[in-house]
């Protein structure tokens, strides 16, 4: 196969950081190119160079493209000549029709007028490649992240698309949407059409992948011919991280203590729909410097638990004990719920989790302001004091704490999560997929923080959709399905199997002993 694109010494440099250096990358037609590395290393940075994000004359090196050399100015630019690029958060309009995201800007029109008859029929062709059944008016806020992924691609597919550039498409799906997009992946790749695929997931990489490269600091380390031979993900690690990780789950001494966090009977209704009984008679523990895990599919209630506990954020009536030490807990509002010993590091944190236009100090003490104030005063003396000791006990890679958290890797904005809910000080840490969307290396400091709060005697929750990440972390496992805690397994019981069981498993509907305490 010939090379279809060729970026050649692209240098890109920020005040004070410089983000690309005398990057090489050779893309050839018609192949899945996967682009690896830590959160922070360039990879988006080199796709935005590509796309037109970063204008030509913003960076140094030369864009190869189709034979001749590329010089664009906008993403405009690039989508002309065929580069479709599908960004992490997606780009669609929630109150829109699928028909309406797909053409929007591009609309099927004549003078002005749009042939509406036109857009449905062109939308169903579309649909059709991309696997997806649904009606063309649909409103996109209907639909699950799975099919609004593959709506995003059945729009780089309206525009023409030679080269589709995918940034961790996968992050947000459980696994049988990620295997129909891989899938899909594929089938365009059989069409002749050109892929870059982005992810943190080196089982996905492995999988697809005709050629592999991997950046670091910047910079192309290596570049991997996926098909040539078998490629382990040790050695795309070792190459990512700079230095091999013979164990992806950090040793700590398994020992918990006296019972510390329980939950009795919990019930949630949905907020909108009174009918509607989302968490049905939960009921779990938390011993002291315990790990336990939730496990269970998208959609099974595990977050709506999480967020019902804290303050009441999620769903009505809701009812149930939580007992904290023996005795019962308010746990009615989020600031009692802190008050209490809670915290709750969400799953979604550039939406809920940071105020990204913010400095880092500001958002690790914006949960415990009273912490950095004298008489109801803030003293911005002691939130620089907080926030940098916070930076350095979590290695969190910044100039300094000024800087603002959207500027920030995906990895490193997590720590500054951690950060802001470890300053509240609590007994029981809930974290809602802590380590969705980073690298291999921000993952594992993050499973050293959670051996640290564990040593430190205090109750960590983790859910997560990785199963292997629960069995490497976890002391014990519950199993969620449709609201229920269906099943729990020691460390030494768990298998992905067992957990499936729990799960497809309809005729349990309960659990099959009683909490562990």
């Amino acid at each position: 196969m010939s090379a279809l694109l060729e970026m050649q010494s692209i240098t890109k440099t920020f005040p004070g950081v410089k983000a690309l250096d005398r990057v090489n990358l050779t893309v050839r037609e018609g192949e899945i190119h996967a682009l690896v590395g830590e959160n922070g290393a360039g990879k988006s940075t080199l796709m935005k160079v590509l796309s037109g994000v970063y204008p030509h004359g913003s960076y140094d090196g030369k864009i190869i493209y189709d034979g001749e050399e590329a010089r664009f100015g906008s993403i405009n630019d690039s989508e002309k000549r065929g580069i479709i690029i599908i960004h992490q958060e997606l780009a669609l309009v929630p109150l829109l029709s699928i028909a309406e995201n797909l053409f929007l800007g591009n609309e099927c029109a004549n003078r002005g007028v749009i042939s509406w008859p036109e857009t449905y029929r062109r939308t169903e062709e579309l649909l059709k490649k991309v696997g997806l059944r649904e009606s063309p008016t649909t409103l996109v806020d209907r639909l699950g992240v799975g099919k609004q992924q593959l709506v995003e691609i059945a729009k780089a597919l309206s525009k023409d698309v030679r080269l589709l550039i995918l940034d961790e498409p996968t992050a947000a799906l459980q696994e049988n949407d990620s295997a129909k997009l891989l899938d899909l992946l594929e089938e365009l790749r059989r069409q002749g059409i050109t892929s870059i695929l982005i992810s943190h997931k080196l089982n996905e990489v492995s999988r697809v992948a005709d050629t592999i490269t991997v950046i670091r600091d910047g910079g192309a380390i290596s570049t991997l011919d996926a098909k040539a031979g078998e490629i382990s993900e040790d050695r795309i690690i070792r190459d990512m991280v700079g230095r091999d990780m013979s164990h992806r789950y950090p040793d700590r001494q398994r020992n918990p203590g006296d019972l510390l966090f329980e939950v009795r009977d919990w019930n949630v209704t949905h907020p909108e729909h009174a009918d509607r009984q989302v968490i049905k008679g939960a009921s779990f523990t938390v011993k002291k410097g315990e790990i336990v895990g939730i496990a269970g599919l998208m959609g099974s209630g595990r977050t709506e638990l999480a967020m019902s506990l804290f303050g009441r954020s999620y769903g009505r009536n809701i009812t149930g004990t939580a007992m904290l030490h023996g005795k019962p807990v308010d746990l009615s509002t989020v600031d009692r719920a802190i008050a209490a010993g809670l915290a709750y590091v969400t799953e979604d944190r550039k939406s809920l989790g940071l105020v990204l236009d913010d400095p880092i100090s500001r958002n690790i003490t914006l949960a415990n302001l009273a912490g950095v104030s004298r008489n109801g005063v803030l003293s911005e003396g002691r939130e620089q004091q907080t926030a940098e000791k916070y930076r350095k006990a979590m290695n969190i890679r910044t100039p300094g704490v000024h800087q603002k958290v959207v500027n920030l890797s995906g990895g490193n904005q997590q720590k500054v999560v951690l950060g802001k809910w470890l300053f509240t000080d609590p007994q029981v840490l809930i974290l809602d997929e802590p380590t969705r969307g980073i690298d291999v290396g921000a993952k594992f400091e993050i499973y050293n923080i959670m051996n640290d709060l564990a040593a430190e005697g205090r109750g960590v929750v983790m859910i997560s959709s990785e199963m292997p990440e629960l069995l490497g972390m976890c002391d014990r496992i519950y199993v969620m399905n449709e609201g229920r805690l269906v099943g729990e397994l020691s460390a030494a019981e768990a298998s992905q199997e067992r957990i499936m069981s729990f799960i497809v498993n309809t005729k349990k509907p309960a659990m099959d002993k009683e909490p562990a305490i």
